[in-house]
């Protein structure tokens, strides 16, 4: 069975930094694409950024040029990099990964809180 746990979410204050990071376990073939999605209370979940396995990079416009997405093959993970955070950034963050076993499927994390105080 495959699992994506995702850690390092928590409350920081506006123009603060976190790191979140997530781990692949499992039995599997391999990863394929990586990335992190957010959802707020009240709002549908949404892309914040996504690194293929070539390390392809793609970011919503909102966290352009403030977050950093990157991963280590070597050991299935992936992490977030959030600086010049913003109340508007409060959500939990959830991992996801395209990972091949017999054929690619989409796997989640549970999710980690982010808090972020004005």
């Amino acid at each position: 069975q495959v699992q994506l746990v995702e850690s390092g979410g928590g409350l920081v204050q506006a123009g603060g930094s976190l790191r979140l990071s997530c781990t692949a376990s499992g039995i599997f073939r391999r990863i394929n694409d990586m990335g992190w999605y957010r959802q707020a209370p009240g709002k549908q979940r949404e892309l914040v950024a996504r690194i293929s396995s070539s390390e392809t990079t793609d970011y919503a416009n909102s966290v352009k040029g403030r977050f950093a997405i990157s991963r280590d093959n070597a050991k299935k993970m992936v992490y977030l990099q959030m600086n010049s955070l913003r109340p508007e950034d409060t959500a939990v963050y959830y991992c996801n990964a395209d990972i091949q076993r017999v054929s690619t499927l989409s796997y989640w994390g549970q999710g980690t809180r982010v808090t972020v105080s004005s």
